[in-house]
């Protein structure tokens, strides 16, 4: 089996101007195609840094994969650099050169005398067409090594990846590895561990817990020669944890605890309603991330104020005076109002103190009252993080409100 390493090439990615979901992208791939990561690295648009990284890399690894700076912009270097390494010449690639003319003419732009750089590649490599962008990727191969480039902006590196880079480097791969990721919630990662202990000392399939903000997952990993066998690998230990795991478990391979919520929403036919104060509208933008949530999305207030609070939702100006802003009376109040607003199945809300300061009653930061609002009554929850951090905070609220409306909906007998 071939080693992988991962050179991601940009000042900006070292600055910190950009986020590096190039890496975590293609380190989870080349997972899943059965390679070993050996290392990462990010290295600037500088000549001798980014041959010393290459020089390193070779030392330790077959393949070495690159993204970022094919552009036509000076500062570019990446695939110059590559082919010095190799002692390869760059000839003019016609085809890839024809195909950037007719994208500049497909937007009715002319090109410019600079792009005509990207179509410069050496002339033995595997040319990866780039059909989201203009810079062509490659493979190339020398005593080998094999050294892979692929542009930077996700938008154009990812398809390419698929379309070009998987075929190229399935011929070095025996075995695939699958991973199915067990995602949970109001379970820490040391009690859900302790769970299933004796299932994290397999070695194939392997079980390796890791945690979230507010959540817990275990990650179950197989290695086998197709991806069939590899799942079937996989699914009695998954089937264990469910039985042990329960209710904490929100979905098998789902991406977000609001993915589950909308899920049940359609199964069940029902509608929901938020009424957000400190979250300030988040519950309802997660909901409606997830694809087909106008079918189950209602309405969602944000009731910053206690004036909103009292017109529109209908919270008592005395319980507001009596007990705050945050309180459960006030959560209770939000819940019921934006349900009778609505006309949804259910509805929550959510006011509490996200920090990093109190309010004016010197409740603690972190502090915060959800309320879940339906066809037989209401009831809140308290919830105290002990964080003062606010984008925590928010975060938490949000996603303890909507496994409050995920646990009723699973206790939902609708029909």
């Amino acid at each position: 089996m071939k080693t992988c390493e991962i050179i991601s090439v940009g000042t900006e990615l070292l600055l910190g101007d950009i986020l590096n979901t190039d890496a975590q992208f293609l380190a989870q791939e080349l997972a899943r195609l059965g390679f070993s990561v050996m290392h990462q690295s990010v290295v600037g648009d500088n000549h001798d840094r980014l041959l010393a990284s290459l020089n390193h890399a070779a030392q330790r690894s077959d393949i070495i994969i690159l993204s970022g700076g094919l552009g036509p912009t000076p500062d570019d270097i990446t695939k110059e650099v590559a082919c010095e390494f190799f002692s390869k010449e760059l000839v003019l690639h016609k085809e890839s050169l024809e195909r950037m003319t007719k994208y500049f003419t497909n937007k009715g732009l002319e090109m410019p005398e600079s792009n005509k750089k990207q179509a410069m590649l050496p002339a033995d490599c595997v040319v990866f067409e780039n059909n989201n962008g203009t810079a062509p990727g490659l493979g190339m191969e020398k005593d080998g090594k094999h050294i892979l480039l692929l542009p930077g902006p996700p938008r154009e590196l990812k398809p390419m990846f698929f379309e070009s880079a998987v075929p190229y480097l399935k011929r070095f791969s025996d075995k695939i590895i699958i991973s199915h990721n067990v995602r949970t919630f109001g379970i820490g990662e040391s009690a859900m561990s302790q769970l299933v202990e004796d299932l994290l000392e397999s070695e194939n399939p392997t079980v390796a817990p890791y945690a979230k903000d507010g959540e817990a997952l275990l990650r179950v990993t197989a290695m086998a020669d197709n991806e069939s066998e590899a799942d079937r690998l996989c699914a009695p230990v998954i089937e264990e944890i469910t039985n042990r795991l329960g209710d904490y478990i929100y979905g098998i391979d789902l991406t977000c605890i609001e993915e589950a919520v909308v899920a049940l929403l359609k199964e069940k036919g029902m509608k929901l309603a938020t009424a957000e104060s400190c979250t300030g509208g988040l519950i309802g933008k997660r909901i409606t991330n997830i694809s087909g949530a106008s079918s189950v999305f209602d309405c969602g207030i944000i009731s910053y104020s206690n004036e909103i609070k009292h017109k529109i939702l209908g919270v008592s100006e005395d319980d507001l005076k009596k007990y705050g802003a945050v309180s459960e009376q006030v959560a209770k109040q939000m819940a019921q109002g934006v349900l009778k607003l609505s006309g949804a199945d259910v509805a929550v809300s959510v006011t509490g103190i996200a920090g990093p300061n109190s309010d004016v009653t010197d409740k603690p930061v972190g502090l915060s009252y959800i309320g879940l609002a339906h066809k037989n009554g209401v009831e809140v929850k308290k919830l105290m993080t002990g964080r003062n951090d606010r984008d925590y905070n928010r975060y938490v609220n949000a996603s303890n409100a909507l496994n409050m409306v995920r646990m009723y909906l699973r206790g939902e007998n609708n029909g």
